[in-house]
């Protein structure tokens, strides 16, 4: 591999043109995409959506992984639309939200999914389409689209992520940024042709996102898998001799007490972590398992794709921490004046370069609290993302994590917002105030607990309230714990304690 990747940006659906014709590119459950069948149902897919949807419209998927949810990326890019993934958990509130939010003018999804819309959570502009009826109308139309010439800086995907307060928010991310985030992936892995990417993460997120461009960038292949239980991923590792497997610390624990064959681990080159920090201990136990296969430890942003990785040469003496910044991306860490922070001392981590996307759809203020001009110490200069995570670097350049600002809940890889968690309850009618919190878990990283407090007029009624938030948020935003009080602590200026309540919880 050369010594950087290629920085020039291109049209995302160009992805599909990078591996060999007769080379796998996606295994499905039914039957193997080669690139030069990718590149044909590509083409056919944009076709149809171009036939539907005009330049710039927004197109989303709300299905489980398969040929429309991995293609769509591609296909969306080349119609010259803008793809809006909605997490396949997420219930039918929330993914409303998001069709509303974006604008969306055309959904595909699963009969099941799109079964489940209440009266009123559909636009009025926006056609519902179950996955198998778009492929029916996209192949009767036959009007497949060449590769398109698109300026790299247009806008070719929103992902929506939680923020700390308030509903989720879609972040802007153009051709340029996920072309180059793949690049930038597939060089510090080392992914080659003979490469098989077992996709365990949902496409909505950055991270699952990512397991399928740089693949596809290096001319690799794409195994999708929703699994139910941590052996179905054993079991796929084993039958398609996986070389590389991406998760979260909560997924990695739950396949290091499942029990894993030798042909499922022989195969393994690579390991990948995001979306929070490894233990020494699970570092040991995947060392265990996989005694062959690189461990690269990862942190990234939706804003700004990915940030940091952990050479795996470096894992066993500094299992803790961040590593430095990937291809692409510059990370500096600024101190409460604006400076450059000193070795071993604590700052804002913040990502400057080409990797940063164009801010939040449609939110001006919130754009501007995290997207800001980057420091004067940046080489790229331009708009930076100013994370809010509070890190150190020391002597050697290496990132340590100290902390975050805001009360964001990270649960199984999942970024919750206490406030969404908040109003569902609230909406229920069953309690009168609620404050939602992370408290530290073992297996979960963090875990939802729920403190509430029922009307005057009302009565403690756990089973209620719980049957009622099973309706209306994902199985990961439940809470696993609700405390009732009498009464809810409040601070100097009359608002809920939310600082005496994590105190009390240990959160």
């Amino acid at each position: 591999m050369s010594l950087a990747p290629d920085p020039v940006p291109r049209p995302l659906d160009s992805l599909a043109e990078r591996g060999e014709s007769d080379a796998p590119a996606l295994v499905l459950r039914g039957h193997t995409l080669s690139y030069a069948g990718l590149r044909e149902r590509v083409a056919l897919l944009a076709g149809w959506l171009a036939s539907r949807a005009e330049p710039g419209d927004r197109v989303a998927s709300w299905a489980a992984k398969g040929e429309l949810t991995c293609l769509l990326p591609l296909a969306a890019a080349r119609a010259g639309l803008v793809h809006v993934p909605i997490n396949p958990l997420l219930k039918h509130a929330q993914a409303a939200h998001i069709l509303a939010d974006s604008g969306a003018v055309l959904l595909a999804g699963t009969a099941s999914r799109l079964k489940s819309f209440e009266s009123g959570d559909i636009p009025e502009a926006c056609e519902l389409f179950e996955e198998g009826e778009a492929w029916a109308k996209a192949e009767a139309l036959a009007a497949p689209l060449p590769a398109s010439t698109r300026d790299p800086q247009e806008l070719a995907a929103i992902l929506y992520t939680s923020g700390s307060t308030g509903l989720p928010k879609g972040v802007m991310l153009s051709h340029a940024n996920m072309w180059l985030g793949a690049a930038s992936v597939a060089h510090y892995l080392a992914l080659a042709p003979d490469d098989v990417t077992l996709s365990v993460l949902p496409l909505s997120f950055d991270y699952g996102q990512s397991q399928l461009l740089s693949t596809w960038y290096a001319g690799g292949s794409v195994v999708p898998l929703d699994y139910l239980f941590a052996r179905d991923v054993a079991k796929a590792c084993a039958r398609h001799g996986v070389t590389t497997l991406a998760a979260v610390p909560p997924l990695w624990l739950q396949l290091t007490e499942t029990e894993w064959s030798d042909e499922a681990t022989r195969s393994m080159r690579r390991l990948t972590n995001s979306g929070g920090a490894l233990t020494v201990d699970l570092v040991r136990d995947l060392r265990a398992l996989f005694p062959a296969a690189l461990l690269f430890p990862m942190y990234g942003l939706t804003e700004a794709f990915r940030s940091t990785y952990l050479d795996p040469g470096l894992v066993d003496q500094h299992p803790t921490s961040m590593g430095t910044a990937i291809p692409f991306a510059e990370i500096l860490v600024i101190d409460d004046a604006g400076n450059p922070a000193a070795p071993g001392e604590e700052g804002e981590l913040v990502h400057c370069g080409p990797l940063v996307a164009q801010g939040y759809w449609q939110d001006a203020r919130r754009t501007a609290e995290r997207f800001k001009p980057a420091p004067a110490a940046s080489t790229y200069g331009g708009m930076a993302v100013w994370s809010g995570d509070r890190v150190r670097r020391d002597g050697d350049g290496l990132l340590y994590f100290v902390g975050r600002r805001d009360a964001m809940i990270k649960s199984a890889g999942n970024r919750i917002s206490p406030q969404e968690i908040e109003d569902a309850a609230l909406t229920t009618g069953l309690v009168a105030e609620a404050v939602a919190l992370g408290v530290p878990d073992e297996r979960l990283g963090q875990a939802v607990h729920l403190v509430v407090r029922a009307p005057a007029t009302g009565v403690q009624d756990n089973d209620s309230l719980s049957r009622a938030l099973a309706k209306e948020l994902p199985n990961f935003m439940q809470p696993h714990a609700i405390h009732w009080r009498e009464s809810m602590p409040t601070n100097p200026n009359g608002k809920l304690d939310r600082a005496a309540l994590a105190r009390e919880l240990g959160a």
